[in-house]
């Protein structure tokens, strides 16, 4: 099953350039898919996965957790960074070292060097689920970049501009692809096209996304 799926994999460039300060690393984690995939099962054991609420009151479809020092919440009262999960009150499960290695790898291929992240968002998608063309602007340090890992399924990856109205490229990301933006492109506007139906070999019928982010 494993060598069907990867027959459906286009044969895409390995390095691809999205935007000034934007890069698309094509397999990134495959190396290290495993020991991400076991790690995941560790933090979801501790903090599972849920469905916030947005300051409007509305259910996001993604599902979510964190990792790390800080992890990005939301509910009525606005979107934040808390050390605490508010679902167990305790702190967020700490970052595994396979996680950071990868995030730091990354984002020093990407021009990025020094990178340490404390914040890492886990987003689980189900076929439909979307994320609708947002910016991350809710960290205190916007100088350093955003790391983004696709687990999973495949998915389609919107990257605009500055304003919400600039025109948005899509790319097509699998498992193993890692974005990272930053510099000129950091608060570029961006998400995910509804999730197709599908089955992964090593993670059914789901794509995890982990995205990690210097919050502080």
């Amino acid at each position: 099953m494993q060598d069907l799926f990867s027959d459906l994999i286009p044969v895409l460039p390995e390095r691809e350039t999205l935007a000034d300060g934007a890069l698309l690393l094509r397999g990134q984690a495959l190396g290290s898919e495993k020991e991400l995939i076991a790690s995941l099962t560790e933090i979801t054991m501790q903090a599972p996965f849920r469905h916030m609420t947005t300051p409007g009151g509305f259910t996001m479809s993604v599902a979510m957790n964190n990792c790390g020092p800080l992890g990005w919440v939301s509910d009525r009262s606005g979107y934040r960074y808390s050390p605490v999960d508010p679902q167990t009150g305790n702190n967020w499960p700490e970052m595994p070292d396979c996680f950071l290695q990868l995030a730091q790898n990354a984002a020093a291929k990407a021009g990025y060097k020094n990178f340490v992240p404390d914040a890492c968002l886990i987003n689980r998608y189900e076929p439909k689920n979307k994320l609708s063309l947002h910016q991350d602007k809710d960290e205190k340090s916007p100088e350093h970049p955003i790391v983004s890992v696709s687990l999973g399924l495949p998915a389609t990856f919107q990257f605009g501009g500055l304003k919400r109205t600039d025109p948005v490229l899509k790319y097509a990301l699998h498992h193993g692809d890692v974005v990272v933006w930053g510099g000129p492109s950091r608060l570029y506007y961006h998400g995910i096209t509804p999730l197709k139906e599908g089955e992964h070999p090593l993670l059914g019928r789901c794509r995890i996304n982990l995205t990690f982010r210097k919050a502080a």
